[in-house]
């Protein structure tokens, strides 16, 4: 990946004369089946321009509880698009469209808010690298056609849906206006999201990518990367998810409240400390003690994510080193 970076034909991205840049935009949005695609340095911008295009200040988002948008881009919807938002309640935030249809309120006149456009995360994150439905995907979106209202993909993890449903991204990306995909979550590039859309979307995105202080001159040695990533490391993530598997089924026979690993379907694992003493905080610091690295997500929630670093030894030492930190946590 660092040689095609040092080799990338670089031009002025501002102006849309970055032959790497471009080519990339161009390979992700056929891939998706949509005209043209933005890249960002990060998937927030990348999600927060999208949701832009789709709704005006003041009026609503619909989205799960516990997804990216609204709990982990500090408020960044309203801070800079004036766009309010109402949730949902989701079992490890999977889609259920009856439950959203119930709560949406399109076109609610001048003195209420009106809905116009909901967001769906695939995978979700702190679901726990839940997969999402097609069926209740296609379900909504069918449902929402007729009223107007616009449908956006977080999708910084779709190429692991992709791979753990083979549903392909086109597939998915037909049911959305607008999606966001990150080259640097499983797919291990350096830096580098996407917006994926029309081409009169895009072109309007370019703009606001401008304005948020976010255009990029040489940035085709980054575009390079991303590149390789999809050509390259796409198809190593089914051996993430089959990794993350073993390790969820050593923790759970370990202590089974901490998860359930039938529900472990992609590269997180997610362990749910509210039924222990312990918190996720102090947990992260004593896998770190055993050179184990994760992400304390709140109070309970630790969150491990297998990636195309780890290797076979790393695995075997993940089997022997957590069920051992977890039996002196629990414990003490």
């Amino acid at each position: 990946m660092r040689n095609v970076m040092a080799q990338a034909e670089v031009g002025d991205d501002v102006y849309s004369e970055d032959p790497t840049v471009n080519l990339l935009e161009q390979k992700v949005a056929k891939l998706f089946g949509k005209e043209a695609a933005l890249f960002c340095p990060t998937g927030s911008l990348a999600n927060q321009l999208a949701i832009r295009m789709l709704v005006s200040p003041g009026e609503e988002l619909i989205t799960e509880t516990n997804s990216h948008i609204v709990r982990a881009e500090l408020g960044a919807a309203a801070t800079f698009s004036g766009i309010t938002t109402r949730t949902w309640e989701a079992d490890r935030g999977l889609l259920n469209a009856d439950e959203v249809l119930k709560i949406i309120k399109p076109d609610s006149g001048p003195y209420l808010v009106s809905t116009t456009a909901i967001a769906i995360e695939n995978t979700h994150n702190f679901g726990g690298g839940t997969v999402q439905s097609i069926t209740e995907i296609e379900k909504l979106r069918n449902a929402t056609n007729s009223l107007g209202i616009k449908m956006h993909l977080d999708g910084a993890r779709i190429w692991n849906a992709h791979v753990a449903s083979k549903i392909g991204l086109s597939d998915y990306g037909k049911h959305f206006d607008t999606l966001s995909v990150c080259l640097s979550k499983g797919l291990a590039a350096p830096i580098g999201s996407l917006v994926i859309s029309s081409q009169e979307v895009i072109a309007k995105a370019r703009q606001w990518r401008k304005r948020y202080g976010a255009g990029m001159r040489q940035v085709g040695i980054l575009a390079a990367a991303g590149i390789y990533a999809i050509e390259n490391n796409l198809s190593k993530l089914e051996l993430d998810h089959k990794r993350a598997k073993v390790v969820a089924q050593s923790i759970e026979s370990t202590e089974s409240s901490l998860i359930t690993s039938k529900f472990v379907e992609t590269n997180i694992v997610g362990l749910d400390l509210s039924k222990t003493g312990l918190t996720a905080k102090k947990l992260s610091e004593l896998l770190s003690e055993e050179g184990i690295l994760t992400s304390a997500l709140g109070p309970k929630y630790l969150r491990l994510v297998l990636h195309c670093d780890i290797t076979d030894s790393d695995i075997d030492v993940l089997l022997e080193k957590i069920p051992k930190v977890l039996k002196r946590a629990l414990v003490a």
